[in-house]
């Protein structure tokens, strides 16, 4: 028996994994997240399995009905949003396994941030603007942000920011933002990606909290930061560049790549 932790993917139905699907459609046991994972996903679990939905569930409730699975010898599919290695609450999971002495395997999955990146087919890596991907969030009712790991600190790298489980803090991001990207640096507010009722924000630091009032948004939004979303003018990478040599490609002439 085997629990398998599955990333959903960030919302579109089609967006899962094939590997994670067809655990699901064999798994007689499936765990979801349900305010946050498409039922299409869930109802392609095999006539007569038991699929419950966790949003009401504490952890000890959660890791019974693994438990009993287990005695019976059924695999589960635990199947969570986006990825589960990225805010999943997968790893107190994990340890409860450990303890119990049930196996377990992940199967990633797309995350958040870059479903977003693939219904603005923007880039989040852009030559000399930005190198660097930022995933966090800020301290609010949850768990507090370890040392070293808050906004005002991050900020200073300017790198590209996917920032989560924040959209009722925005007053809080752009203080902590404000002195590295400006007022004017582009925002995306990203509510729902890629789900039928998604919504876009394109706005700057100085204005995402007066729209995401307007707009009502109040959860499952992520807040993007940096300048790869606004009308930034980049030179093209070296990786295609007819210059460049590499291991596939010699041209006799060798230049650091930047992509």
């Amino acid at each position: 028996m085997t629990v398998y932790f599955i990333g959903a993917g960030p919302g579109a139905p089609d967006l899962i994994t094939v590997r994670g699907l067809k655990l699901i459609e064999r798994c007689p046991v499936c765990l979801y997240a349900g305010s946050l994972v498409p039922e299409e996903i869930v109802k392609a679990a095999p006539e007569g399995a038991k699929v419950r939905d966790t949003a009401p569930m504490n952890l000890d409730e959660i890791i019974a009905v693994i438990e009993a699975a287990h005695v019976e010898g059924h695999d589960v599919a635990r199947v969570h949003s986006g990825d589960p290695s990225i805010y999943g609450a997968v790893a107190e999971q994990m340890r409860r396994l450990d303890a119990l002495g049930i196996d377990y395997e992940v199967v990633p999955g797309v995350p958040a941030f870059a479903g977003v990146a693939a219904r603005l087919s923007t880039e989040l890596t852009l030559p000399e603007i930005a190198q660097t991907i930022i995933i966090t969030r800020t301290g609010m009712k949850a768990s507090a942000m370890p040392e070293g790991e808050q906004l005002e600190i991050l900020g200073r790298s300017k790198a590209t920011l996917a920032i989560h489980l924040s959209v009722r803090n925005l007053d809080y991001v752009r203080r902590a933002l404000e002195p590295y990207y400006g007022d004017d640096c582009p925002v995306v507010i990203a509510y729902r990606a890629t789900w039928p009722d998604e919504l876009f924000i394109r706005t700057t630091l100085a204005e995402m909290k007066e729209e995401v009032r307007k707009n009502k948004i109040t959860r499952t939004a992520l807040v993007m930061v940096g300048k790869v979303f606004g009308d930034v003018s980049f030179r093209d990478s070296d990786l295609y560049n007819a210059d460049y040599s590499h291991v596939l490609r010699n041209v006799g002439k060798k230049k650091k790549a930047s992509v």
